[in-house]
């Protein structure tokens, strides 16, 4: 048949030959992974010297609140509050004296949603952290907060943020209650969720003509493009329809936007700074903390938007061989996949090249 049919034949070596390659490609693209550091589930807070050496005096307390919404609307897709966004910004308060109550709109044990590849030691050593864990399994429900108790307050995202937030009177109140009292407010990701119904004392909303962050429209629908009728709203467009001043920043890399005592990021990528601007609003410097593999990922990242490919790649170079500083792979590998669902292909084959060029430092 094939000898009657030659452009059949010619379809399907073509086809054939495709497969093998993209086989042959997905291999080669694993092959650029490492391999998951051994013992890191096992970490301990006495096993990072951020906490566990130079212990600041007690400062306050810091209030942190995660989300009860364990599924997204009316799908079956499970949520609740991303752990990474959690566990990084309490040990920042922590390390910086503070300590941390955990709340959520129902108290008790809110659904959480970990993901095994954003996973590093904090993450961990927050899952074997016994007081975290006492806390977080038994966070308090918001309408038994007392505001006055606490020097700050903490918003984590997770997609379920977006439906127990913004119509909680507790959260609303107590959003109103710092901000007003010129104590810091903070949010993060999908945790701005709980600023966009808060009504000041003078009838203006909390958002009116501030600068803010949160997960972007461009990030919200990559993932999930029917996101706009799973939701009750977009976050970006309701926070601008509030008269924010919306700060977009580049899509999965971290952008923190600071307004008075107000401060939100834009994605988990922007935990860190988030936290250490709040500390830093509160009127202290922040305890020197070694800057994560995932930090200088990021870094890199952002030096290939504003520099090119070669410069980013000088940087990796300088990181891993003259600083000795670690560079997070996997996250420069899914900026590849990124850049594939929008169709970049350029961008698609340079992040290949920044994940290859790393790998090249792993004997020196």
């Amino acid at each position: 048949m094939l000898k009657k049919h030659p452009i059949l034949k010619w379809i399907l070596v073509s086809v054939l030959c495709l497969i093998l390659l993209i086989v042959c490609f997905g291999f080669w693209f694993m092959s650029l992974i490492p391999p998951k550091t051994p013992g890191l589930e096992k970490t301990h807070v006495a096993d990072l010297p951020y906490l566990s050496e130079n212990v600041l005096p007690v400062r306050g307390k810091i209030l942190a609140i995660v989300t009860s919404t364990d599924m997204i609307g009316n799908t079956e897709k499970t949520t609740g509050y991303e752990l990474t966004e959690l566990s990084r910004a309490y040990y920042v308060f922590k390390a910086n004296g503070f300590d941390v109550d955990i709340a959520s709109p129902k108290g008790g044990k809110p659904p959480v949603v970990i993901d095994d590849d954003d996973m590093g030691v904090f993450d961990f050593a927050f899952l074997n952290d016994p007081d975290a864990q006492y806390k977080v399994n038994n966070t308090i429900p918001v309408e038994d907060v007392i505001a006055d108790h606490y020097q700050a307050v903490f918003f984590a995202g997770g997609k379920g943020a977006m439906f127990d937030f913004p119509e909680n009177e507790a959260i609303q109140s107590i959003v109103r209650n710092h901000y007003q009292s010129n104590k810091v407010v903070g949010a993060v990701c999908h945790g701005p969720a709980a600023l966009v119904n808060v009504t000041l004392d003078n009838g203006r909303s909390l958002l009116k003509e501030k600068e803010v962050s949160c997960f972007t429209n461009q990030e919200e629908l990559l993932l999930i493009s029917d996101a706009k009728t799973i939701f009750p709203f977009l976050l970006q467009d309701k926070m601008v329809s509030k008269g924010a001043r919306f700060n977009e920043g580049a899509m999965y890399l971290e952008n923190v936007s600071h307004d008075s005592n107000l401060i939100t990021g834009q994605n988990p990528w922007s935990t860190w700074g988030t936290a250490e601007a709040m500390i830093k609003q509160m009127g202290y410097t922040p305890k020197y903390r070694e800057i994560t593999g995932e930090e200088h990922a990021v870094n890199v990242l952002s030096t290939y938007d504003a520099h090119g490919s070669q410069e980013a790649k000088d940087m990796i170079a300088t990181l891993l061989t003259q600083e000795k500083k670690p560079v997070n792979r996997v996250l420069i590998a899914s900026h590849s996949i990124v850049a594939a669902m929008k169709g970049d292909i350029g961008r698609f084959f340079d992040m290949i090249g920044l994940v290859s060029h790393a790998k090249k430092y792993d004997t020196i």
